[in-house]
């Protein structure tokens, strides 16, 4: 193959950061850029000194609230490789964006509180990563604050999500009195100073047996650090990169991302031990990333990312070969050839119109609304498509209308273009007339996001009436009935999806049971797929 292309490929790194909120993940992800100099203070795009609010947060409820409800990309350089960074939503209303961003990466970046240890959150996105087999690093993070004992963290993560742990460094000390990190490859002590958010000015490496490591440290934190390696030489599982890339043995590391202490080491460490792109799944089989001919599918899309312009972009993530600006590609689900408009790399809400890019890399393109997220992108000639994404069952409904009926046509826009980017679902009454959209969701915060954009971006107020519904069904088989006939309790409601799917919503697990057992045949599934 082009030795030009396998480079550029190989050099490729694309990964998710996941935590629970709180965590710290969004100030790592920071730090990284700050070492890539895609950013040069905390908080700050590259020439934009004012308004610091974390770079990966742009939409506007982000900033108010100080928190990340929908995925970021960022791509800089490092070292060599090109990384491309995929930060999650760290609330657990936004999970299925987070799980959708989970397929397009590589591997995962596994941030955990140290005085907290393993979070709800951060086992539900666990389990996603297991569901992939991705590779998944675990960074303990906050040990500038009191934090539980290493050994107890790495026996928690061990117990509770069933991967094995291999600490590739060890803290000294935490609090006050974090000191540092031991890195067990170079047996060398590496003690930071702080530099009030920016990159570590002075990293100092001493020697595990130099006289004045005790004077360094202090002699208490000595003492435990001489200790420790003891019981983690003779106790820990051994380091295997074949383990830590089949997602069953996570390299753990701790530090400090708010004060840099012990990011750097990780980010290297990282990109060494994780993998270049890897292949996919199709409906042609595997898919392999060094093939020359390129393909991408689309995981993710975004309206209004620059209000200005009301636009609309696509992500793709690029699963094969190299994107060339002016190229022809195929649109596998839209049955047609076609150029992708205004290809473009993001740093959150910055973009850079690109002429190229390779398997790896995130791109956006312009949308006129023909994209849906799970479409398959090729070249001429070849028509499989990646294998889909699920669409998650909705926890909440509420009905939802425009108060100025002057505005419906603003109104359904709003509502079908947000639903297009997966952030929510909707749902209408069949053979009724009506003309009302039910709205589900996973967590109820997206109601209030869902309320924010549709005034500050299409101008429309909603009113919003809760509903008693608790589980959604998709009909697997619904022309084998006919569906105005179907036995169901007065409470339970027959509903078509965005993309026509006929499912039933239910207000109780008996009601589910009740109608399996009176419509003989009738098969109902959790997912449905885009």
């Amino acid at each position: 193959m082009n030795p030009a292309l396998k480079k550029e490929i190989e050099r490729r790194r694309t990964f998710a950061i996941i935590s629970h909120p709180d965590a710290g993940k969004t100030t790592l992800t920071e730090k990284f850029l700050l070492y890539g100099g895609a950013i040069n203070q905390a908080g700050s795009v590259k020439g934009k000194k004012s308004d610091r609010h974390a770079v990966s947060d742009w939409m506007e409820i982000e900033k108010q609230r100080g928190i990340s409800v929908t995925s970021s990309v960022m791509q800089f350089n490092y070292e060599g490789f090109c990384i491309n960074i995929l930060d999650t939503p760290g609330h657990q209303d936004f999970s299925e964006d987070t799980y959708r961003t989970l397929m397009a990466a590589d591997s995962a970046v596994m941030v955990i509180d140290a005085s907290k240890g393993v979070e709800n959150q951060t086992r539900k996105l666990f389990k996603v990563c297991v569901m992939r087999g991705i590779p998944i690093f675990t960074f303990i993070n906050k040990m500038d604050r009191e934090s539980r004992n290493p050994f107890d963290l790495l026996e928690q993560i061990e117990q509770e999500l069933g991967i094995k742990t291999y600490p590739v460094n060890w803290p000294i000390g935490s609090g006050k009195e974090f000191k540092g990190v031991y890195d067990r490859d170079k047996k060398a002590i590496i003690s930071f100073t702080a530099n009030g958010g920016h990159r570590e000015v002075e990293a100092r490496e001493v020697d595990l047996n130099d006289e004045n490591l005790s004077s360094i440290i202090g002699e208490e934190n000595y003492r435990n650090i001489v200790d420790d390696i003891e019981l983690l030489d003779g106790a820990s599982e051994e380091f295997d990169i074949e383990a830590v890339q089949k997602g069953v043995l996570s390299p753990v590391f701790f530090g400090s991302a708010l004060t840099n202490f012990g990011v750097e080491p990780f980010l290297e460490n990282f990109l060494q031990m994780t993998p270049s792109p890897l292949a996919r799944e199709s409906s042609e089989g595997i898919i392999d990333p060094f093939d020359e001919n390129f393909s991408a599918f689309v995981f993710k899309i975004q309206a209004n990312m620059n209000k200005a312009h009301r636009d609309r972009i696509a992500f793709m993530r690029i699963c094969s070969g190299k994107f060339e600006r002016e190229s022809e590609v195929y649109h596998v689900q839209g049955n047609k050839k076609m150029k992708l408009s205004q290809p473009q790399q993001l740093m959150a809400q910055e973009r850079e119109i690109i002429d190229e890019a390779y398997a790896g890399d995130i791109i956006g393109v312009f949308d006129p609304g023909i994209f849906s997220i799970g479409d398959t992108i090729t070249v001429p000639g070849k028509k499989f498509k990646y294998s889909g994404i699920p669409t998650f069952a909705p926890e909440h409904f509420a009905r939802v209308s425009c108060t100025d009926t002057f505005k419906r046509k603003q109104f359904l826009k709003g509502i079908n273009q947000i639903v297009q980017e997966g952030a929510i679902q909707i749902f209408t009454e069949p053979y009724t007339g009506y003309e009302e959209v039910i709205v589900g969701v996973v967590g109820m915060l997206q109601f209030e996001v869902l309320e924010h954009r549709l005034k500050n971006e299409y101008n429309v107020d909603i009113r919003r009436e809760t509903l008693s519904y608790e589980h959604i069904r998709w009909i697997e088989n619904p022309y084998d009935f006919d569906l105005k006939a179907l036995t169901i309790t007065s409470d339970t409601k027959l509903v078509q999806d965005f993309h026509d799917n006929y499912l039933l919503l239910f207000t109780s697990e008996w009601n589910i049971r009740w109608a399996l057992e009176r419509n003989e045949g009738l098969e109902l599934s959790e997912f449905g797929r885009s």
